[in-house]
């Protein structure tokens, strides 16, 4: 079994494709995500409204509950699931029982980025490129949208920080690979996630020099160095610093 949470909700399972739409609406979706995530432990009643309603609660929200919780017994069903044992409650408490080797695409994306981690940190980049571009690739998609809410927001937030992490890697492999041009783009892309992360400048820094453009190098550190000052009020770091000395005296 196959689940994707990244992007349009789906699973797969064996011949079966389940979408978006097979899900009992935006709540539906919701909750259906948050029991995945949360499927190792039981999850509150209370704590999955709060995250389907997370402005006011219906009058009625554990009937409106339990009638999306039986929507979603009935999807599990269509995945091939036996219906009442997928999805159980007990003790004011729902939890998501799947096959022990369901495949998440956002447990994927974690588990991928942190091998390449390692492997960019054991010296070894050129092995670490597929897994940082699972990374990549899963973590860009959006994550529920046109859902809102503090449980949201806070998955949100721990997304964008891996993406950016993947992204660190990925420029380092493309590096590493010759692919200049693509390291440049993902370079931007992390700058524009994070234009206060160093790192990012000194990325393009590298890679336009790389590529002979030691103008453009030195127009980036520019850049850093006037968005720090001018947001943050404060210099860019001794290692970037370092980076444009460098820089200035190659001829």
């Amino acid at each position: 079994m196959r689940i994707y949470l990244a992007g349009e909700v789906q699973i797969e399972a064996g011949d079966r494709l389940l979408r978006e739409s097979h899900l009992p609406s935006r709540q539906g979706r919701l909750a259906f995500a948050h029991l995945v995530i949360s499927r190792e432990h039981p999850l509150p009643h209370d704590q999955l409204a709060e995250s389907i309603w997370p402005e006011t609660l219906p009058a009625a929200w554990a009937t409106a509950l339990s009638a999306i919780i039986s929507k979603l017994r009935v999807v599990m069903a269509g995945a091939g699931l036996d219906r009442d044992k997928s999805l159980v409650s007990a003790f004011g408490c729902y939890q998501l029982r799947l096959p022990p080797d369901v495949w998440v695409d956002l447990e994927v994306a974690r588990s991928s980025l942190h091998d390449a981690e390692a492997k960019v940190a054991a010296g070894h980049p050129g092995e670490a490129y597929g897994q940082a571009l699972v990374a990549v690739m899963v973590l860009r998609r959006p994550f529920l949208p046109g859902n809102d809410g503090p449980w949201v927001e806070e998955r949100r937030v721990a997304l964008r920080a891996e993406l950016i992490r993947a992204l660190e890697v990925m420029v380092v492999c493309l590096e590493y690979n010759g692919e200049l041009q693509l390291a440049v783009r993902n370079a931007e892309e992390l700058v524009a996630l994070e234009p206060f992360r160093e790192s990012g400048y000194r990325h393009l820094m590298r890679l336009h020099a790389a590529r002979g453009d030691r103008a453009e190098a030195l127009r980036i550190f520019e850049t850093c160095r006037e968005r720090l000052a001018d947001e943050l009020g404060v210099s860019p770091s001794p290692e970037t610093e370092a980076l444009q000395v460098t820089l200035l005296k190659q001829r």
